[in-house]
């Protein structure tokens, strides 16, 4: 059997804000729903996915009934794995993994660097039909301040050569940094950022209006980058754009 047989896929990564419009006036997550399939990814990493709450269909009048994984994922995407880091009365928010492949799902590591700014490191396993290699995901949305992202990426950092050995690996998500300070390091462990490979530098992904900070990023290993994309036609979708890029195992 080639194994490299359906090895080249497609990423995307998206802070989702909750399903909310940049100003949180509007319910945005039918039309993050429609959005993202016409791109028909492969893995999909949200960040800011709100699972739960008990308010939004009273305030909007039109909110999923089901988990939001459920609702985006049903008949679309094969597996999901959520992860809840912030927890309120009416519900709660995380990071989660959509895949049109087998998922097996690890854990979601507590990284958070303060105690007012809870964020996990969610951790899945996926692998691609005809192919007999694993490919480790992370799903991060790390600490708005810089101190904070530099303790948490020693965190991550440790947990990738605990869990993943040498093991293809993507770690994608919002890193919150728009000084760029991640990237040398990541570079030590082994792992490339696309749109620096492909463009030399990081997508500007934030604000979405009007994009000027480089924050969402996708960090791989083991990997051959065919192309990437910013979705700066989903402006008012969020107060991020998503970004996506086209994957082939070496």
């Amino acid at each position: 059997m080639d194994q490299n047989k359906g090895s080249r896929f497609t990423v995307m990564s998206m802070n989702v804000h909750k399903g909310l419009s940049p100003l949180h006036r509007h319910s945005t997550i039918y039309q993050l729903r429609q959005r993202m399939r016409t791109h028909y990814p492969d893995l999909l990493f949200l960040q800011e996915l709100q699972q739960e709450h008990r308010g939004r269909l009273q305030r909007f009048g039109q909110w999923p009934l089901t988990e939001l994984t459920h609702f985006l994922s049903e008949d679309f995407w094969r597996d999901w794995h959520y992860g809840k880091n912030s927890e309120y009365p009416d519900g709660h928010h995380g990071n989660a993994i959509l895949s049109r492949h087998p998922l097996s799902k690890g854990n979601n590591y507590d990284i958070s660097a303060y105690r007012f700014e809870k964020r996990g490191l969610l951790h899945s396993v996926t692998q691609l039909d005809g192919v007999s290699q694993s490919i480790h995901c992370f799903c991060v949305h790390l600490a708005l301040f810089e101190r904070g992202r530099e303790r948490q990426l020693t965190e991550i950092i440790r947990y990738i050569e605990e869990l993943t050995g040498d093991a293809p690996t993507i770690v994608a998500g919002d890193f919150n940094d728009w000084r760029n300070r991640i990237s040398a390091p990541m570079r030590e462990a082994g792992f490339n950022e696309v749109f620096e490979v492909l463009t030399g530098a990081p997508a500007r992904t934030f604000p979405s209006i009007r994009p000027m900070l480089a924050m969402d990023r996708i960090y791989v290993r083991g990997f051959k980058v065919h192309s990437v994309e910013i979705l700066h036609e989903w402006l008012k979708l969020s107060d991020h754009l998503g970004i996506t890029a086209e994957l082939e195992l070496k």
